[in-house]
């Protein structure tokens, strides 16, 4: 049976994820796929330090020891930063691996180019992490876009704002009291300027707005307007009127071909499809011209919806080398 080697670049919370899942699930992916996975080396900063029993061996900090490993296939990479993210992602690339990310920031402005680099190199880039988490997404837009042309797209990409949104709707609760459960819960970072200024679910946006119309707006004209500017008397107001406040991140390609977006949040009715999305979930509504309307919802964070996907990507990308799909 055919061995093949991975690498996962970053070991923090998702970079843990995915060496649980793989471990896990190694004989039920050696039984579908046909091949054993090995994770034959962790990227971190500190190798002195072991996050997971049993990985000190496996761990280097330079990717060179990565590369140099004999049989590298596949490149999983959950780094935070566009660098040095790409740059390694790059070289595992001109090294014939497959790779697959969870990085939205380097993954919005380096994603295209990255593809086109795979392409060449007859290699395959898996990115289904990058958005909404363990909604599978970029998986249904692409088939869809077979057949389909989506006219817009409008998402909840930010699970913490709609946590934030739906306390503060449900519970009555402040911006900043449902910011503070937001961080003790870990749905927020302990600095959430990302997440509540809306630069996350705009980077996400423009991950979408990539693979629906093959181009992004100019990032100078995206408006993008976060949340803590809502007060608990506005949500009240709007809660009495049968509306609910929703972070909304929408692109459209207007009939003359201009691509345009935006990031705000949104009063919407009980006809609106993100309407029901509460909580920590994403919602990803498609307006196509055969299907109609689609909504897609689920968890859009977190250790396993994100590192599940991942691997997901990884026995899609095994499959299609040897001709056959895979579920798992």
């Amino acid at each position: 049976m055919a061995t093949i080697k991975a690498a996962i670049l970053g070991f923090g919370t998702v970079g843990q994820g995915i060496y649980h899942i793989l471990n896990e699930k190694r004989q039920e992916l050696k039984h579908k796929l046909g091949i054993e996975l090995e994770v034959a080396k962790i990227l971190v900063t500190d190798a002195s330090r072991e996050r997971v029993p049993g990985t000190a061996h496996l761990m280097t900090t330079s990717m060179d020891d990565v590369l140099a490993e004999p049989g590298m296939q596949v490149v999983f990479e959950a780094i935070v930063n566009e660098e040095p993210a790409f740059s390694y992602l790059k070289r595992a690339v001109e090294h014939k691996c497959h790779v697959i990310t969870a990085n939205k920031v380097m993954f919005a402005k380096k994603g295209l180019e990255l593809q086109q680099l795979a392409k060449d190199n007859g290699v395959f880039v898996g990115y289904e992490a990058t958005t909404a988490g363990g909604v599978p997404v970029i998986k249904t837009m692409k088939n869809i876009l077979l057949v389909n042309d989506v006219s817009r797209i409008q998402g909840i990409l930010n699970g913490t704002c709609n946590y934030i949104l739906t306390k503060m709707r449900a519970e009555g609760w402040s911006f900043e009291a449902a910011l503070q459960e937001a961080q003790k819960l870990g749905y927020a970072e302990a600095d959430p300027y990302n997440d509540v200024s809306g630069q996350d679910a705009f980077k996400k946006l423009m991950v979408l707005s990539a693979l629906a119309f093959g181009e992004q707006p100019d990032w100078a004209d995206v408006e993008v307007i976060g949340i803590d500017g809502i007060s608990a008397q506005q949500v009240e107001e709007a809660t009495a009127k049968g509306l609910r406040y929703r972070h909304v991140a929408e692109v459209e390609k207007q009939a003359n071909g201009k691509i345009v977006a935006k990031v705000e949040p949104l009063l919407v009715d009980a006809e609106h499809p993100l309407y029901p999305v509460e909580d920590v979930n994403n919602a990803v509504a498609l307006d196509t011209n055969y299907i109609g309307t689609l909504t897609l919802v689920g968890p859009g964070a977190g250790m396993y919806p994100t590192a599940s996907v991942m691997v997901e990507d990884y026995a899609e990308i095994i499959g299609k080398r040897a001709g056959f799909i895979v579920t798992i």
